[in-house]
């Protein structure tokens, strides 16, 4: 199946680039509200379920049992732009279980956020892993494996060591709540290596559309797994800046929705939202990865599912393109075929 034309960029009035992809709207009992392009063909979510993989944090106790808070929450489901409030708080989680970076295995990155990364080259500082925009996922699976240590009667710091290894206890959690969640036996499926270094699995869109739906409804999961997607949703429109930051469509968007609509944005061009009042569920892709497609698209869904005219949606959706003079040069537009009933 070719998949249609989703987002037109324009320059001045012509229509200069298209962005191709799919996109699933589905049900807590799997219907599909709106199906465009091949929804069945699997794509590798990459970070937009990073609240999926941080179902076993809650479900677990390990959450309850660390007094986690609702930013360190939140940050277990981000991709942060590693601002200090960022680095801060995931270093807070690791300080409660006596740890330091040094227990993260998702790898040293400069922070996204561009006046973030100037400030810290002119004091001459280096980028750790805190900064990684994984490392609140990383210190929720750290925190994870010091739980699962307390009940192995293990040493924290050497059981959770190579967490990262889809055999190891932790990972095992992770990929076990991906298969609860979307009903795809996440084992069988592709499987690659993340940018954070631990498993990614090639799933349907339906499937993740699927997953996101029962997350916000909490049917179709188990007690533990229901109470862990709200306490999560709930965290995430509670301390919105914590999974993205300054200026991030993530952030905005909860900041202004709340927990009327989690999304979360991942790599190549991948989002995936819950809309709980509604009980449905997004996944799509775009084709060549663009992630300001993606989040064209995503607003654009969203907007069209909650009968909104949110003059933010909007400005995501249709995009103001400028050059470096600031002149404005073109826009990003839904094109014809990106079509949403409410």
């Amino acid at each position: 199946m070719a998949n249609p034309v989703l987002i037109e960029v324009l320059r001045g009035t012509a229509v200069e680039s298209c962005h191709t992809g799919a996109i699933a709207v589905v049900d807590a009992s799997g219907a599909v509200h709106t199906a465009l392009g091949d929804i069945d063909r699997p794509v590798f979510p990459r970070s937009a379920v990073k609240m999926l993989q941080a179902l076993p944090l809650v479900a677990s106790g390990a959450a309850d049992t660390f007094a986690l808070t609702d930013a360190e929450l939140a940050l277990a489901c981000a991709s942060h732009s590693g601002e200090p409030e960022h680095v801060a708080t995931a270093a807070g989680v690791l300080a409660k279980l006596g740890l330091d970076a040094t227990a993260l295995e998702c790898g040293t990155q400069w922070p996204s956020r561009e006046p973030v990364l100037r400030a810290m080259a002119a004091r001459g500082e280096q980028a750790t892993p805190l900064h990684n925009n994984c490392s609140g996922k990383h210190s929720g699976f750290v925190c994870l494996a010091c739980l699962m240590a307390r009940h192995a009667g293990a040493e924290p710091a050497a059981f959770a060591r190579g967490y990262v290894a889809a055999e190891h206890p932790v990972m095992r959690e992770v990929t076990a709540a991906l298969s609860a969640t979307t009903g795809v036996d996440a084992d069988n499926a592709p499987r690659g290596t993340d940018g954070c270094s631990i498993p990614t699995y090639a799933l349907p869109l339906r499937s993740l559309a699927l997953a996101f739906a029962r997350c916000g409804t909490g049917v179709g999961l188990s007690d533990g797994h229901a109470r862990a997607a709200r306490r999560l949703r709930q965290a995430a429109a509670a301390a919105p800046f914590m999974v993205g930051g300054t200026d991030r469509f993530d952030t905005r968007v909860m900041q202004a929705w709340g927990e009327r609509l989690f999304c979360k944005i991942g790599a190549e061009g991948v989002y995936c939202a819950a809309l709980p009042e509604l009980g449905l569920g997004v996944a799509l892709k775009i084709d060549d990865g663009a992630a300001r497609a993606a989040e064209a698209a995503m607003a654009a869904v969203a907007a069209a599912l909650l009968k909104s005219d949110d003059d933010l949606l909007a400005s995501y959706s249709h995009l103001r393109l400028r050059n470096w003079r600031g002149l404005d040069v073109g826009s990003l537009r839904p094109a014809l075929t990106l079509a949403i009933r409410a």
